[in-house]
């Protein structure tokens, strides 16, 4: 199998995909990415091939694409529909040591080292959990949805699509948290949050509404 990532801007993806071929040597690794500067480069040893417009070269029955990119997850969900558009199938760039069993994910899951994912949770497609976080049990997590380092997420929580979780926030039990939405770093949600609010402290407050122009963030229409 050949696996093309999108965004090579994070060397953990390496040290990651390092550790995805000593448990599953048959995969290959290249990355792809829109910053034309970077084309025909090695990012830490790994070739950077060109943008979304090679995935139609490139696509194959046993190619698959998982992106990368978390800095926005509205840039997140654009640049993924970018490749569905353009025929990839997405994989999933999960680190070997997580406990997948009892758990039901979309496509395009990226998954870093140090992910604690409780029984019954759902992840939808296109989600990103960065290293360290938890999602308790039952919880459902809904598409291109970020999770930076440190988060908790208590069980019984439904997250809606799109929403940007920064880094140690902590979200209590069996609470909604709407679509598009950002919790700042190290809040601690403690009520539901409606859609395209913007949320900081603790206990967290509403202090912005997120322009998004996008009802919710699937990747497959």
């Amino acid at each position: 199998m050949k696996m093309y990532l999108l965004g090579a801007a994070n060397p953990e993806a390496v040290r990651m995909l390092h550790a995805v071929k000593r448990s599953t040597p048959n995969i290959e690794f290249a990355f792809l990415d829109n910053d034309p500067r970077k084309h025909g480069t090695l990012f830490y040893g790994v070739p950077v091939l060109g943008g979304c417009e090679r995935v139609g070269e490139l696509n194959g029955e046993d190619v698959r694409f998982v992106n990368l990119i978390t800095g926005s997850t509205r840039l997140r969900y654009e640049t993924t529909c970018q490749l569905v558009d353009a025929g990839a199938r997405l994989g999933q760039f999960v680190h070997p040591g997580i406990d997948l069993s009892m758990i039901r994910m979309g496509q395009g899951s990226y998954l870093q080292e140090g992910v604690l994912m409780q029984a019954e949770v759902t992840l939808g497609d296109n989600t990103s959990i960065s290293a360290g976080s938890v999602v308790g049990h039952e919880g459902r997590i809904g598409h291109s949805v970020f999770m930076a380092p440190g988060v908790c997420i208590a069980g019984c929580v439904e997250i809606g699509d799109g929403t940007f979780i920064g880094t140690n926030a902590t979200i209590l039990p069996r609470l909604r948290i709407g679509r598009w939405v950002t919790i700042g770093a190290g809040a601690v949600v403690t009520k539901d949050v409606p859609d395209f609010s913007v949320v900081v402290g603790n206990p967290a407050r509403i202090i912005k509404t997120n322009a998004v122009p996008y009802p919710d963030a699937r990747v497959f229409k």
